[in-house]
């Protein structure tokens, strides 16, 4: 009885250190294959010994050898090792070996053959037809472009297809830019004005007093278009974007030039001529004698309705005011319109829930534009009539 326990006692110690080589051995495996996978990731390349015990692994079928194991193959066989040889010591296959020794005979390389695979729908003629006919109709949908495609290619095609067909094309969807629309007259105007100012040199440019108003608003409640979701949470209520129907807003006057930033106004409410001949007597003209200090200047606002009232032309003329002509619809020649543009952002950023937050934020932005982001906005006018000339008076890309 003794001499069966100690039996199976025998034999149950030399199963265990079997499972534990087994369980050792598949971790080993594993490891073995995360490491390959980290590396192929990171463009890590490994040595020859590295791929020697990664060859120990079991590779997927089809798996392509590495140009490292490859050169080694073709070094040893140009070396007169023989075939069997080479596949033992590098413990591959003797098929695996012999294919890349054949192919090297036949074309001297050692690349792997390029798959066959699918061929694609759309060849390269198809390709150049529909990027003539998206450059042709930039403001088309993928739909639209996908109706098209079916009755011009007579081709069965999806919109994922159509999709990924015009990012071959090197071409991609993008959020187009807000410009005010321009007719013929508005597009003339706007290239005699340009052809009439481009003899203005820099230090002209620099005698301007730049001022206008700008709308700005709470963004209480209001995210950014873009949300970070799977597909089934499109009705989840932390996706949505939410907006106020009517939110509180300010009214802003200011000016600039390229001496500095000069007084801003902020009030509630609309403006019509009286309130701007208010804000002129009150902001324009200490802003005026504080920046240029008895230099002669010219003040520049836009066409809107409280600027070209009669009164107000006559209250200019009285203070004998020299006001630059403006053409209609070109916020994209005055530089203060990048200003406003740049706090406008500082305040997507900040996102002030009050009014009071928000005028807090707006005068601590303005009072923080830098001297030579001035000098650079201003000292870009000659550039951007070069532009407006070049596109026959068309909207810029300022």
């Amino acid at each position: 009885m003794r001499a069966t326990n100690s039996k199976k006692v025998e034999t149950g110690s030399n199963k265990r250190p079997e499972k534990l080589n087994v369980h050792i051995r598949n971790s080993w495996r594993t490891n073995l294959q995360l490491i390959r996978l980290i590396g192929n990731m990171t463009g890590y390349k490994k040595s020859l010994s590295e791929w020697q015990c990664l060859s120990e692994v079991k590779m997927g079928r089809g798996s392509p050898i590495p140009p490292m194991l490859r050169r080694k193959i073709v070094e040893q066989y140009q070396k007169g090792v023989s075939q069997r040889k080479i596949a033992k010591s590098l413990k591959l296959s003797s098929s695996t070996v012999h294919n890349i020794i054949q192919r090297f005979r036949e074309s001297g390389t050692i690349s792997v053959r390029k798959g066959q695979g699918r061929k694609t729908i759309l060849d390269a003629r198809d390709l150049r037809a529909l990027r003539r006919h998206c450059i042709t109709y930039r403001n088309a949908t993928v739909m639209e472009i996908t109706t098209w495609a079916q009755e011009y290619f007579q081709k069965t095609l999806s919109v994922n297809t159509i999709h990924r067909a015009i990012r071959r094309c090197r071409l991609k969807l993008y959020r187009s830019k807000k410009k005010p629309y321009l007719n013929m007259i508005q597009k003339r105007r706007r290239f005699l004005w340009a052809k009439a100012h481009l003899k203005w040199t820099v230090a002209k440019w620099k005698t301007v007093l730049w001022s206008d108003e700008s709308k700005f608003e709470v963004l209480f409640g209001k995210l950014g278009r873009h949300v970070i979701r799977t597909k089934e949470d499109k009705d989840n209520p932390s996706c949505y974007q939410r907006s106020v129907q009517k939110p509180a807003s300010l009214m802003v006057w200011g000016c600039m030039s390229v001496c500095g930033m000069g007084s801003l106004h902020i009030w509630k409410g609309t403006i019509n001529a009286e309130r701007y001949i208010q804000v002129l007597e009150q902001h324009m003209l200490p802003s005026r004698r504080c920046l240029f200090q008895g230099r002669p200047c010219i003040f520049q606002h836009d066409n809107a309705r409280p600027h070209t009232a009669s009164i107000t032309t006559s209250w200019l003329r009285r203070r004998r005011i020299r006001v630059l002509k403006w053409p209609a619809c070109s916020p994209d020649f005055s530089p203060i319109e990048n200003i406003w543009c740049i706090i406008k952002r500082k305040m997507r950023q900040r996102r002030p829930k009050t009014v009071e937050q928000l005028q807090a934020c707006i005068r601590q932005e303005w009072d923080n534009i830098p001297i030579p982001k001035l000098e650079q906005l201003v000292s870009s006018l000659p550039r951007r009539l070069q532009t407006t000339i070049k596109i026959r008076g068309d909207a810029t890309q300022w």
